[in-house]
């Protein structure tokens, strides 16, 4: 099993950033490949941005390429997103996942474990 706990979340005006948090526990992190989803009201959810197990491969929505940034710090057992230049479309609330494998995916049913979320609004 593996735990994950967000954190990050916030109110910002458009144009601002903000760096959500993804804190894991349980099985050996850095095993795992790693993704981040949100989900707009009514909207299903979307894929945003997933990493290897290593680092050293990320993949974005277009969306948010060059906008958003994932990264990973296997000693801390964290995974982060740094979101610049947001826009009011970037609201949603945003999950964190993990897939028991080495490989990141764009779908959300690859994934085999879930965060609770974390609320962003970004206000025009």
């Amino acid at each position: 099993q593996v735990q994950l706990v967000e954190s990050g979340g916030d109110l910002v005006q458009a144009g601002g950033s903000l760096r959500l948090s993804c804190k894991a526990s349980g099985r050996t992190f850095s095993s795992y490949a790693m993704g981040w989803f949100r989900q707009a009201p009514g909207k299903e959810r979307e894929f945003v941005a997933a990493i290897r197990w290593s680092g050293g491969s990320t993949n974005y929505a277009d969306s948010v390429k060059g906008r958003f940034t994932i990264s990973r710090d296997n000693a801390k057992n964290t995974v982060y997103l740094q979101m610049n230049s947001l826009k009011p479309e970037d609201t949603a609330v945003y999950y964190c996942a993990a897939r028991a494998t080495i490989v990141p995916a764009t779908t959300a049913s690859l994934y085999n474990y879930w965060g609770q979320g974390t609320q962003v609004t970004v206000s025009s």
